[in-house]
């Protein structure tokens, strides 16, 4: 299982920095590039515990569906969101927020297996995990952005 860990600073209310990173309309807007949109579930707004999202998007030039679940929520420090069906074999996806009503570190730890056992190894060796990583890193940039200019708690 291939593994991503990326952490990153926001001045930022916790609470704001959780809202924003489980905004559906905020990571249709840092996907632009893929074309991604929100087309079963919940498809807008605030995503809670237990709520699906299906995601469609292009990926190395082929549309794709991916249905994940948020699977724990533990407001506004933790939640976690799962595959439920798509391209992977699995993935977990899990979002730590820590800090005080100024500053907010948020860490992502995403997990991921690809199918087709050696071959998808190989290809997260080979290309994946940078991919994920690439599309991890300009989520959160998003997610910075967007905190830091509509968070009224400094």
């Amino acid at each position: 299982m291939a593994k991503i860990i990326l952490v990153t600073e926001i001045k930022a209310s916790v609470q704001s920095v959780f809202d924003v990173a489980r905004d559906i309309d905020v990571h249709v807007a840092s996907t632009a590039h893929t074309g991604e949109q929100a087309v079963a579930g919940r498809t807008s707004g605030l995503i809670e515990l237990g709520e699906t999202v299906t995601w469609r998007a292009k990926h190395f030039g082929i549309w794709q569906n991916l249905t994940s679940k948020i699977t724990e929520f533990n407001a506004p420090f933790f939640f976690a969101d799962e595959m439920v069906s798509g391209a992977f074999k699995s993935f977990r996806h899990e979002h730590y927020f820590t800090g005080d009503d100024r500053q907010t570190v948020m860490r992502d730890v995403f997990m991921f297996e690809s199918p087709l056992g050696v071959l998808g190894k190989l290809a997260d060796w080979l290309f994946l995990k940078r991919y994920m990583t690439g599309l991890l890193a300009k989520r959160n940039l998003v997610i910075k952005d967007g905190a830091e200019k509509t968070d009224h708690s400094r």
